[in-house]
């Protein structure tokens, strides 16, 4: 598998693996992750999977402990990274998890879907279609606890986040920005064009596994009425 290495101050390195967010690039990315997961380095503080690349933060110090070499520690991990990555394989012997998600669109859970509508110059309705039926899958998890950034949005939909982002969302609701779709699993600021909310709890911190999602999930919507919401959220309170 092929790579580039880039610094990130002196403690950190980011492996890029592509430059661009497609589902061969988020692949390398998950076998990465999970190599460095069940092989973590004694020298690894942790490590971060993200859209193209994976920054893995390190002790510069352990890193030194052992070595005889003069080189800096950005340069030994780099070696150290790049042989044991250079000989990693894309799989697709794992199935993905299908998480499906019940969103109750428009009214006052998606304040921004006539908006949404009008500005891709289609009905509510057919902007609720599409979405329904998207490819979806889980390419990150960031900007909040459990938030998940999800690909595979039809382009016809595709919306610019709001000039003027709303200083609070409440959980669970459905949003695009731009060509991307995801869920605000807590209650957040944030700018993304709101078309519907989902009663399904994204993000507990009670759990062990505190985000219901994961890089690599795939996502299938389905709407629900908001009588459904409500009953739905009554049995998880």
């Amino acid at each position: 598998m092929d790579a580039e290495y880039y610094s990130l101050g002196d403690q950190a390195i980011v492996i890029e693996l592509g430059d661009k967010i497609e589902r061969t690039t988020h692949q390398r990315v998950k076998e990465v992750s999970e190599y460095l997961k069940n092989h973590p380095p004694y020298w690894m503080i942790e490590y971060i999977p993200a859209f193209t690349t994976v920054t893995v933060f390190y002790d510069p110090i352990k890193v030194m402990q052992d070595s005889t070499s003069s080189k800096l520690p950005y340069s030994l991990v780099c070696e150290k990274l790049d042989q044991q990555i250079t000989n990693l394989e894309i799989t697709t012997d794992s199935k993905p998890r299908l998480i499906e998600i019940p969103v109750c669109y428009g009214g006052e859970f998606g304040p921004d879907l006539s908006y949404v509508a009008e500005k891709n110059e289609m009905s509510e309705d057919d902007v609720i279609e599409i979405h329904k039926n998207g490819d979806y899958l889980v390419y990150m998890i960031g900007f909040a606890p459990g938030f998940p950034y999800i690909g595979g949005m039809d382009e016809r939909i595709a919306t610019s986040r709001r000039d003027d982002p709303r200083l609070k969302i409440p959980a669970g609701s459905v949003g695009i920005a731009g060509g991307q779709t995801g869920v605000y699993p807590i209650e957040t600021p944030g700018g993304w064009q709101l078309i519907g909310r989902t009663p399904t709890k994204l993000f507990d911190a009670g759990e062990e596994v505190p985000s219901l999602l994961q890089a690599g999930d795939q996502i299938k919507f389905t709407s629900i009425t908001e009588e459904e919401y409500h009953n739905w959220e009554g049995t998880n309170s």
